[in-house]
């Protein structure tokens, strides 16, 4: 067999899936979102390739106890759209976190991964829970420490 040298080898075998859990529980959302956006994409396997998803699902519970720093809390302010004229809803950080404390942590990550279909796959991965009890124990998630 002659292999050709300007050839790219890329190993194709069947990826396991791994998940874990976070405890999101004083954490600052920028430096969560940021690792774990790098998780997902398996940008710390050695065997990373930009186009393959590594088949990394992530738990993330207690998502109502994120903490930000500085004014955020009453400063940040979160904006949707309806499309109709008028339809303009602005929300605080801190309206929102008493109202849906995941759309929080999914908005932050969503933004750093890729904007195609690989980006939208992997956003399918995250599993965002308020509280302590998330219904993925038969998966023995393992507990994943950040720093």
């Amino acid at each position: 067999m002659i292999i050709d040298k300007n050839k790219t080898y890329i190993h194709k075998c069947q990826i396991e899936p791994e998940w874990y859990i976070i405890d999101a529980k004083n954490q600052k959302l920028g430096r969560l979102s940021s690792q774990i956006a790098y998780k997902l994409r398996g940008k710390n396997n050695k065997t990373y390739t930009p186009h393959i998803n590594n088949r990394i699902y992530i738990i993330i519970i207690n998502s109502k106890l994120i903490q930000i720093t500085g004014n955020k809390r009453k400063q940040k302010e979160y904006k949707r759209h309806s499309g109709k004229p008028g339809g303009l809803k602005i929300e605080t950080f801190e309206k929102l976190q008493t109202r849906m404390p995941n759309k929080i942590i999914e908005q932050a990550i969503k933004g750093m991964l890729p904007k195609n279909i690989l980006g939208r796959k992997l956003f399918t991965q995250l599993k965002i829970y308020s509280d302590h009890i998330h219904p993925h124990s038969s998966q023995q998630p393992k507990l994943l420490k950040l720093n």
